[in-house]
């Protein structure tokens, strides 16, 4: 791209649970994603009302960050959160208050045991809740079956909330399958098309600006504004209720 002038970019850390994305140095801007804990941004500005202008390094995804949920690499992570969400503790023991909530597939560095827990930069966690790097679910529709009744978020990637293109992500992230976050990236760039009259599990049914997944002939799962949640439904229903709404399937896509 052409610009008046280039700069390097700084690297960051997220060392919030989650850090909102949005399209302006705002508040109350509009949430474009989220990047979660441990996750790698290259900040490109800082502005004098806190406010990080960068690239997520997972899906690439510009937008503005909270300065304060950044801070320079502390060591590259060792472990991933696979429960939907966990607790860390400031010690040894499940009755001190928390010091942090780290969402599914949030990242940190471990180093070292002390069973029940593993002992990180950020506290105390079940080490039941943490699973190497390199550990991969295996069905990441069951993965998404997980956020069952998570409330619907525009551009939100958690189980506090998330949209239906996060979803897809994150599911897919969980089984070491590299996801862009938007429906359309998304329909351009997973698996090959396939006819809709042959679905099976693990299909992605793909509206303008919607995606399902396939859950099995007769039923889908998907975040969706008309639920306001992350909700089972039988496909035929579903595509019925979005057509009634003026959008058409585009396309059937197969990993």
């Amino acid at each position: 791209m052409s610009a008046a002038r280039f700069v390097e970019g700084e690297e960051r850390e997220v060392i919030d649970a989650q850090a909102p994305v949005r399209d302006a140095p705002s508040p109350d801007a509009p949430l474009m994603t989220q990047a979660l804990m441990g996750e790698r941004v290259t900040v490109y500005e800082f502005n004098d009302e806190g406010w990080a202008w960068g690239q997520l390094a997972d899906d690439s995804y510009v937008g503005w960050l909270p300065a304060s949920a950044l801070l320079a690499p502390r060591g590259a992570p060792t472990h991933k959160v696979t429960a939907l969400r966990t607790l860390a503790f400031p010690g040894p023991s499940i009755k001190l208050p928390p010091v942090a909530m780290p969402p599914l597939g949030a990242r940190l560095t471990v180093v070292r045991e002390l069973h029940p827990f593993a002992v990180s930069q950020i506290g105390f966690l079940p080490a039941a809740h943490v699973a190497p790097l390199g550990t991969h679910e295996r069905d990441f529709v069951a993965v998404a079956e997980r956020f069952l009744g998570a409330p619907y978020l525009w551009g939100g990637k958690t189980n506090y909330g998330l949209d239906c293109s996060g979803l897809v992500q994150v599911s897919l992230n969980a089984c070491g399958v590299a996801c862009a976050r938007d429906s359309d990236m998304q329909e351009a760039a997973l698996g090959a098309t396939v006819e809709a009259n042959s679905l099976q599990r693990g299909d992605l049914i793909f509206w303008k600006g919607h995606v399902a997944i396939v859950r099995d002939k007769e039923t889908l799962l998907h975040a969706n504004a008309y639920h306001m949640a992350v909700a089972i439904e039988p496909i035929a229903e579903a595509i019925a209720r979005i057509s009634a709404a003026g959008s058409e399937v585009t396309r059937v896509k197969r990993l």
